[in-house]
């Protein structure tokens, strides 16, 4: 998000300007936690172990599948964002309030962040300050050229390249779960299903709120603008018999939404997102001690 417009697109926040080598070197995938490091026939790489990583059944390591529920919906507080560029910190506020972290406010999360241009590194590093648990998924690692014509990150683009770049650096080394591939709606619904996780999802604000578009608050979006808008919203239910999801966007003045599963797909792999999302365990977060900031 930007400080003039609608939530800055996280590309995922880290800019590797790695070499052709080392991106091709960087498809090799690991599990955590006492797991056998293997490889994953390049689509899954877990760039380090961090503060509180974990690593996600995928689709061959999903179990009882039939044991789950038709529907299922984690009680999470709507908070609207307050400028054009936090909707981001409102998704994280969200999380932070399910998991039992409460006390704090967006303001804090602004001071927390010392920048108003949000990417998801930044989302990723307010998360492992307060000790959350969560993995993050993307299919681009570091910024993709092809965004720079974007009227989205034209502008600051340059600028954050070089803070970007060097946040990655560190989140490498701090140990945040980082995995390279892209995500099946399928995957996200029986995640959501098990009652254990919550998802921050990056997407294009237009494409998501085209259904609903009178009840964007953000000044200055309007439907007649098709080009590419990034926004965070909370993905926090799932009806498998009307194939929707309900998310929490900050930008809605609605505290409920509905969206099919069709609809958010769209949005969520419009070009411009990288797919990115942050996974946040629940049931594991509830049940630590957190650090007061």
């Amino acid at each position: 998000m930007t400080k003039n417009e609608p939530s800055k697109k996280i590309l995922l926040p880290f800019l590797f300007s790695l070499s052709k080598e080392k991106k091709k070197n960087s498809t090799r995938g690991s599990r955590i936690e006492g797991e056998d490091r293997e490889e994953n026939d390049g689509d899954h790489m877990n760039v380090a172990a961090g503060c509180c990583p974990f690593e996600l059944p995928s689709d061959s390591r999903t179990d009882h599948e039939a044991a789950l529920p038709q529907s299922h919906f984690v009680q999470v507080p709507h908070i609207n964002q307050l400028f054009s560029w936090d909707c981001g910190l409102a998704c994280v506020l969200m999380a932070l309030t399910t998991v039992g972290i409460k006390g704090y406010s967006i303001q804090n999360l602004v001071e927390l962040c010392s920048t108003t241009s949000i990417w998801t590194v930044d989302l990723a590093y307010l998360l492992q300050k307060f000790s959350v648990r969560f993995s993050y998924y993307t299919v681009t690692f570091g910024a993709n050229p092809n965004y720079s014509g974007e009227t989205y990150y034209k502008e600051h683009l340059p600028s954050d390249l070089v803070r970007v770049d060097k946040l990655f650096q560190k989140a490498v080394e701090a140990g945040i779960n980082i995995l390279c591939r892209s995500i099946s709606k399928e995957e996200i619904s029986r995640w959501i299903l098990s009652g254990k996780y919550i998802v921050i999802a990056l997407v294009d604000l237009y494409k998501l709120s085209r259904s609903w578009v009178g009840d964007v608050i953000i000044p200055g979006f309007h439907d007649n603008d098709a080009e590419y808008t990034g926004h965070y919203v909370v993905i926090c239910g799932y009806d498998a018999e009307a194939d929707e999801f309900e998310i929490r966007d900050p930008a809605s003045s609605r505290k409920h939404d509905r969206i099919s599963s069709k609809s958010l797909e769209e949005a969520r792999k419009s070009f411009g997102t990288d797919e990115d999302l942050l996974v946040i365990s629940v049931d594991e977060n509830r049940k630590q001690n957190y650090p007061i900031l």
